[in-house]
């Protein structure tokens, strides 16, 4: 319907039928600027007048006064009236508006920026990178230890500083670099700064203030050289014999075990009894290097296996209840192995040596790069072999490959007509009666008193136990395949 113009009384308003598409007005035929709205389902009593301001501008006011029916004409014209003459005289009769701030986006890593320009400072900035990429990923906990090392103790001092300051003046950096190589070393220099120069880039995704070159960029960084320590296969013979005869059994089966699966000592040393399958035969690393997301499964050849069966007959008898829980247990408030350093005229070779070994040996047994990026969790190169599934190849390929490299091991150490000592026979094919026999073998009082070396010491990790074994009965500590036909509850044939 189109507009009209009448006289607005409650009677002609009444009679207005409601708009069917668009609203439609209604003016007032007497006062000028007064009119109805008429919509779909209401009618509203409007004004509308020219504000005239003192600067010479001007601008048009619309102003609802009542729904019909709520008020009565009348009362509405009044209203009217009185509005339209405070607009005349140049006043706004609209209440004020109120500015709404928009509420600040909630902090999600609970670290506020204190500063009023909204530059973090070291500290700030680092606890936001702690939480937001640190922790919510779910990091690995080495690299979370490496990280607070860095940010908490190198730079503990510039911690209340604003992150512009080192942005802007790049020579701070430069200089802190050569104080940790002198007072460190260079590799920790290097690393510190690299946590820095994550930190600062973390900060500047939310804090466009910051200068956007980071001052990292302006270290003249220590020259890094990988470590060459791995064995080759004439190397291994000598390494087998130092390890049969390391006296503490569960030490002398995580160096084996290490060398065998390839992986890292701080990893391994977690290993849970949960994190076993024997039946598919697989380990399960649940936080190896790169956290949580990183977990994959380690292939067992029989070696490995073999490894774990004497793991499993001799630690819960030296370690009751840790020896439950963890695969290499200890007496370790954490209940787990905590130091697996040697002396290096016990053992040559250790820790990250055997995995450098392992991978050196895989390369003499003619593994191939690939398989050996699968065993080794490392991420495999080119968009051709990203399309490999590492699951599907677990239960055939890839154990077949740890097998074939374990038996190249072995059979470098003790094989092809070589002769091995009788501790490293007895130890390779030796029961867990055998095992006991050989921690009960050294008088305690006789140990205590060549404590003086660090073997001896971890001799003297085992001797709590040899007490509670002589009290044990033989069911326990013989594996069942080899007890007697008799206790294992049937008739000999």
């Amino acid at each position: 319907m189109s507009n009209l113009r009448l006289s607005l009384t409650d009677k002609n308003l009444i009679g207005l039928p409601l708009a069917h598409d668009r609203p439609y007005i209604a003016r007032d035929t007497d006062l000028g600027g007064f009119f109805v709205v008429i919509g779909k389902t209401s009618k509203t009593f409007t004004i509308q007048a020219d504000l005239h301001r003192d600067d010479g501008s001007r601008s048009s006011i619309r102003m609802a006064i009542g729904e019909v029916g709520e008020i009565s004409s009348r009362d509405a014209r009044l209203r009217a009236k009185a509005l339209i003459g405070q607009i005349g005289k140049g006043e706004d009769p609209r209440p004020p508006k109120v500015k709404k701030e928009k509420p600040p986006a909630p902090d999600l890593c609970g670290i506020s920026i204190t500063s009023p320009d909204g530059v973090p400072t070291l500290g700030e900035a680092w606890q936001r990178f702690r939480i937001s990429h640190l922790e919510r990923k779910k990091r690995a906990e080495g690299t979370v230890r490496g990280y607070v090392d860095h940010m908490e103790r190198l730079f503990a001092d510039w911690l209340e500083r604003p992150l512009s300051e080192f942005g802007d003046n790049p020579i701070l950096v430069t200089d802190r670099h050569d104080q940790i190589t002198a007072n460190n070393g260079p590799a920790i220099a290097n690393g510190a700064m690299r946590s820095f120069r994550s930190v600062y880039n973390h900060a500047r995704k939310t804090c466009k203030k910051l200068p956007p070159e980071n001052p990292v960029s302006a270290v003249d960084w220590n020259p890094e050289h990988r470590k060459d320590t791995a064995m080759g296969v004439a190397d291994l013979p000598t390494w087998f014999e130092q390890l049969a005869l390391i006296q503490n059994p569960i030490r002398r089966e995580f160096h084996l075990f290490l060398l065998l699966s390839g992986s890292r000592p701080e990893v391994m040393k977690k290993v849970r009894i949960e994190d076993l399958d024997l039946k598919e035969r697989v380990l399960r690393l649940t936080k190896p290097k790169g956290g949580e997301a990183k977990a994959f499964d380690i292939p067992l050849s029989r070696a490995m296996m073999e490894c774990i069966f004497r793991l499993r007959r001799i630690a819960p008898i030296i370690y009751p209840e840790s020896g439950r829980i963890f695969l290499f247990p200890s007496d370790a408030p954490s209940g787990h192995l905590s130091e697996h350093k040697e002396d290096r005229t016990v053992l040559s070779h250790w820790g990250n040596d055997l995995r450098q070994t392992y991978r050196t040996l895989a390369q003499a047994a003619e593994v191939s790069e690939v398989d050996m990026h699968l065993l080794m969790n490392h991420s495999l190169p080119g968009v051709n072999a990203g399309y490999i599934t590492r699951s599907k190849l677990m239960r055939d390929h890839l154990r077949k490959q740890q097998e074939k490299l374990s038996q190249f091991i072995l059979g470098s150490a003790v094989g092809r007509g070589r002769k091995p000592s009788a501790e490293l026979s007895r130890w390779l094919n030796s029961t867990s009666r055998v095992m006991v026999e050989d921690l009960m073998g050294e008088h305690p009082d006789l140990a205590r008193l060549k404590s003086g070396s660090r073997a001896a010491l971890r001799r003297l990790e085992v001797q709590a136990a040899r007490v509670a074994v002589h009290a044990l009965p033989t069911v326990l500590i013989d594996a069942p395949s080899r007890r007697p036909a008799a206790e294992r509850g049937r008739a000999p044939r």
